[in-house]
């Protein structure tokens, strides 16, 4: 975490560096001095207040999860509650459009689910993220299926936006979005179609 009394101005500053730095050479190679000389500043400001380079790159992923959860509520905020499957498309589209979909982003994203899975701090942002995706999902599926099937179903929808964002990452072509809601609009109607005629 960042001291207090950083000038808010230095942290989007450092926390873009951070980003463009890991984009170029990765994140083992992201270097408190490349950082710094991407920033612009000296890397006395980065050790004193985010304590080095994992301080750094935990705020940077606060930051992005900052940004994905800004979006999400806003895409909510002028859906109707009754308009469910909207509603579910707006979550995806916040995962796999825009700032998240950018280069720097998704490549930063990669480095920090490698990472995660040996740090305990990073890896308790990333249960964060986790758990606030299924709960946005399940309070939509729960107007349209039993809970434990929505449950259900909201765990695979969150693996197939993991899945589609991976393979998008990785693709030189980027993240698909209208193909991603597809894929998903398809797996849920199914989903919906099944339970329908499971209850008859």
């Amino acid at each position: 975490m960042p001291k207090i009394g950083m000038p808010d101005i230095r942290k989007p500053q450092l926390v873009k560096a951070t980003m463009a730095v890991i984009e170029r050479v990765g994140l083992h190679s992201a270097s408190i001095s490349l950082i710094s000389k991407e920033a612009g500043v000296s890397t006395g400001i980065i050790n004193h207040y985010f304590g080095g380079k994992h301080g750094l790159l935990e705020e940077t992923m606060r930051a992005i999860l900052r940004d994905l959860s800004g979006t999400v509520q806003a895409q909510l905020k002028h859906l109707p509650k009754d308009n469910h499957q909207s509603r579910i498309n707006a979550i995806i589209n916040a995962n796999v459009e825009g700032f998240q979909a950018e280069n720097k982003v998704a490549k930063t994203w990669l480095a920090f689910w490698s990472y995660s899975m040996h740090d305990v701090q990073l890896k308790r942002l990333q249960r964060v993220n986790e758990q606030r995706l299924l709960s946005h999902l399940k309070i939509e599926l729960k107007a349209l299926l039993p809970v434990e099937q929505a449950n259900l179903v909201a765990h695979g929808i969150a693996s197939l936006i993991d899945g589609i964002w991976l393979r998008g990452t990785l693709n030189p072509d980027g993240i698909d979005a209208d193909k991603a809601r597809e894929i998903i609009n398809d797996y849920l109607d199914k989903q919906l179609t099944f339970y329908a005629q499971s209850s008859l």
